[in-house]
């Protein structure tokens, strides 16, 4: 597989996860039990989107993959954030937030990769 062959879907997704973000921003934080950053997560979700453009706009340059890959560490922080204070089902979602946020980022690093050598 060409890994450079991502890039445009994950700027559809981070387009579509942006959106999610900036349409419910409390309602994700809540789940997280993290009420209170309901601004944060609308913010990210602006982040996301501008990611997801700058990745379509120009699907055969690194800068908007590395923007995501960015965004992936600072959503590790929050998700670690999130989970060092929650309990329960907060707890669950805050866990799998940082898994698939690690494997987000992972797979940001390698397609960026790709393309920055193309």
């Amino acid at each position: 597989m060409d890994l450079k062959s991502l890039a445009r879907p994950l700027g559809w997704f981070s387009i579509a996860l942006g959106a999610a973000e900036l349409i419910a921003p409390r309602r994700l934080a809540a789940a997280h039990g993290k009420a209170e950053a309901a601004p944060l997560v609308g913010a990210f979700g602006a982040r996301e989107i501008a990611a997801g453009i700058g990745i379509l706009a120009a699907p055969q340059r690194s800068a908007g993959l590395w923007a995501r890959a960015a965004g992936d560490v600072l959503d590790i922080g929050a998700a670690g954030l999130a989970l060092s204070g929650a309990r329960g089902r907060s707890r669950a979602i805050a866990a799998g937030t940082l898994a698939f946020v690690v494997g987000a980022l992972a797979v940001d690093l390698l397609v960026a990769r790709a393309v920055a050598r193309a």
